[in-house]
């Protein structure tokens, strides 16, 4: 069994997520539901699989039940998670963009832009299991590193999306790998001059006392946390922590929030896509003397009166949606195309038609030193014509342009 073989066909079937077990078929999770494939596989083939994954960790996985790495395989990057269960050795295998992540890509709103405005603060993407919320990080990241020079440092179990620096500085450091722990990387990266702070995960109360004094010191910070509602990764993250601190807790929090951005996975059947749906909370003075008080029961009524604020709820963003054309197919290129060349404006018709002209052909006459007028010729005098479209046009054999006015002169 090869784990290429697997991506591949995973690939072809559109799934977002592969399950193995041994004693049964391999399950592709498609459009959010589960598909069994295949024959049932045996947990020797698996268990074989996990030492070729695991490598030289194998001790470490044998110690902790579990194993996190993430790989580029068939031209797919994924995240692998090796487990022990009842049947032996499973994996729980997740397939990740190909493509760099941006707003536009991921079919998210413009208006999340705003959100890494700010040079500090702290920004949460909350939302359940498999909603996509690294993504949402990895394309807001992504929008800094395509327009603004900033040092970036990522703390991510395992590194998901590898971010190519543009026009930022940007440092990824790896659970496990990089750093012992969440905790001790917020730690160092104080030392690292950093403008902004990324953290993957954030379920330690040690980790959230460090993301919101990084977020409070100076740094803009992302961080996710799992929850339904904006609402309540708020409460998640004041809850961590001991009662007699939460009133303290609300207040740093209230003082640093930039905003919220919960997000789910719908199914749309017109483009044949699962799209992120949002609900986002930014920031305000209203929001922040919600969050200081601890009533975070208040904090949806907060988001309907809030759209001139920038905040979402989720029936104001489907119908965002549902009126949305432009949509971002998964088969985008990794790279931007080069930008062609600016077209010619094309040349504006006159509003009236252009006069035909003839060229004027002018005879010189050597001058002589006694110039008289000019008689009348024994033959008539070839008058000139009206030139067409009324353009007075001068023949040939007349003389230059001086003894012509005498002439008419002469005439009148």
């Amino acid at each position: 069994m090869q784990l290429s073989a697997i991506i591949r066909r995973a690939r072809e079937q559109g799934a977002s997520d592969v399950h193995l077990e041994g004693g049964m078929p391999m399950a592709l999770r498609v459009r959010g539901a589960l598909r069994l494939v295949g024959e049932p596989l045996s947990a020797a083939s698996l268990t074989t699989l996990a030492r070729e994954v695991v490598g030289d960790d194998w001790p470490e996985f044998v110690e902790r039940c579990s194993y996190d790495v993430s790989r580029t395989l068939e031209g797919q990057r994924i995240r692998i998670n090796v487990l022990r269960s009842a049947r032996g050795v499973g994996f729980a295998i997740r397939l990740l963009s190909t493509s760099h992540a941006t707003l536009k890509r991921l079919n998210l709103h413009p208006d999340l832009r705003r959100l890494v405005e700010p040079t500090h603060g702290l920004v949460l993407v909350c939302g359940p299991t498999g909603s996509g919320k690294t993504s949402t990080l990895a394309a807001l990241l992504q929008e800094l590193n395509l327009e603004e020079s900033r040092h970036i440092i990522t703390v991510e179990s395992p590194i998901e999306y590898a971010l190519v620096p543009r026009m930022s500085f940007i440092r990824q450091r790896e659970v496990g790998r990089d750093t012992p722990s969440f905790a001790q990387a917020l730690v160092d990266a104080m030392r690292e001059d950093p403008d902004v702070l990324m953290v993957g995960e954030m379920r330690e109360p040690e980790v959230m006392r460090l993301t919101l004094n990084a977020a409070e010191t100076g740094h803009l910070v992302l961080a996710t946390v799992h929850s339904a509602s904006a609402g309540e990764a708020l409460a998640r993250v004041v809850s961590a922590f001991a009662p007699e601190m939460q009133a303290a807790v609300c207040a740093q929090l209230a003082d640093c929030l930039v905003g919220v951005v919960c997000q789910r996975l719908r199914y749309r059947p017109e483009v044949g896509l699962r799209v992120p749906e949002c609900e986002v909370l930014m920031g305000s003075t209203p929001v922040k003397s919600i969050v200081r008080q601890g009533h975070f029961y208040k904090i949806p009524s907060a988001i309907e009166t809030g759209a001139a604020d920038g905040c979402w709820s989720f029936p104001r963003y489907a119908e965002w949606l549902a009126r949305k054309t432009d949509w971002s197919q998964p088969s985008t290129p990794t790279e931007e195309p080069p930008a062609a060349a600016p077209e010619a404006e094309p040349t504006r018709e006159p509003l009236l038609p252009a006069a035909r002209t003839r060229p004027a052909v002018v005879t010189r006459i050597p001058e002589s030193p006694t110039r008289t007028r000019r008689s009348a010729s024994p033959e008539k005098p070839t008058e000139p014509r009206s030139a067409e479209d009324g353009v007075f046009v001068i023949q040939g054999e007349q003389d230059d342009l001086v003894s012509l006015v005498r002439e008419l002169e002469g005439e009148s």
